[in-house]
């Protein structure tokens, strides 16, 4: 079964400082797909995340999403379909469920709305408890799981993982990549994933991109890629469950 690509970037180049970041010929995601970015740090791999997120714009090529290519004019509408999680939470000195829903609020959700899909989502990720606390008052797995409800409330089709597991320690990532595994798997939100730690990649990722020097050098699946690495949780690929 064929399935619909939802994010195809083309002939995408960025340039910064007369130096070239990446160059990249093609890269698609397709619906309900999971994709890993693994590379050195260095490589170029948040440079190409944060470009194809619409939140830095290339010096060439093109992006489209869902076949309608990213403008200047509708760059907005487009990032409303997408969501980022960065390596730092990022929040706001506001409380746990202020953060979720301050998100929900600028894209004009309804407040009863909202507010049940930030409840949801505390509930969800085992912060519930927490939604009175202050934001800055968090541990480090508290506060990527108050990052990462924000991130899920919205409803984004296209969800863009940048090392956000990278800061933790053991028993903290590990338990977050089992439960977004999980999450990833029922939502079927399509999913960007960069990594420069090999080991988190089987938990969730359907396919595997090696980038290096700005360059996509190797392009598989999950064992092409990784060889015999264990493999935790085997998820069936959106192909493999039509």
């Amino acid at each position: 079964m064929t399935v619909q690509t939802l994010l195809e970037a083309r002939d995408l180049r960025l340039v910064l400082d007369k130096r070239e970041v990446f160059n990249v010929a093609r890269f698609a995601l397709g619906a309900g797909e999971v994709v890993a970015l693994v590379g050195p740090n260095g490589a170029g791999k948040t440079s190409l995340l944060l470009t194809l997120a619409l939140l830095q714009r290339p010096s060439d090529g093109s992006v489209h999403f869902n076949g309608i290519l990213s403008r200047r004019e509708n760059t907005l509408e487009l990032r409303r379909q997408m969501a980022v999680v960065f390596q730092e939470p990022l929040l706001m000195d506001d409380t746990v469920l202020g953060n979720v829903l301050t998100g929900l609020r600028i894209r004009g959700v309804t407040a009863p709305t909202a507010r049940q899909r930030a409840e949801e989502w505390l509930e969800r990720l085992g912060i519930a408890r927490l939604r009175d606390r202050s934001a800055l008052k968090l541990s480090g797995g508290e506060a990527q799981r108050v990052n990462l409800a924000r991130a899920f409330a919205l409803g984004p089709r296209i969800l863009f993982l940048d090392e956000p597991f990278s800061a933790l320690d053991y028993p903290t990532r590990q338990a977050l990549l089992e439960e977004i595994g999980l999450i990833l798997h029922e939502t079927k939100i399509s999913t960007l994933f960069v990594t420069h730690d090999y080991t988190e990649v089987p938990y969730f990722s359907h396919s595997v991109r090696v980038m290096v020097g700005g360059r996509i050098i190797k392009s598989g699946s999950v064992p092409e890629i990784l060889g015999d690495i264990t493999i935790p949780r085997r998820i069936p690929t959106p192909w493999e469950e039509a």
